[in-house]
């Protein structure tokens, strides 16, 4: 009866350690998103004070916007209908 409750005693411990490590292994993986995160978070907010700060600039630089997102728009519809080509 004591080596029975030995041997659950020594699976619970090997058990609770390995929720343990998961555990650790979990938290690293999500303080690595988190600061991945805060970077790509960095570099939209960059992004968006230069893009409002051409948009609200002189009349020229709207003309290259509307040309931008033009482009921008073909190239998605490009490749979006190449892809589902590539798919069939």
């Amino acid at each position: 009866m004591a080596d029975h409750l030995a041997s659950k005693v020594t699976r619970l411990k090997s058990l609770a350690l390995d929720i343990d490590r998961d555990a650790e292994d979990q938290n690293r993986y999500l303080d690595s998103v988190d600061s991945d995160f805060l970077s790509v978070t960095g570099l939209l907010s960059g992004s968006v004070k230069r893009f409002s700060t051409m948009a609200r600039s002189g009349r020229d630089n709207r003309k290259l916007l509307c040309g931008v997102v033009a482009a921008l728009l073909i190239a998605f519809f490009i490749l979006s209908y190449l892809l589902s080509r590539a798919r069939t």
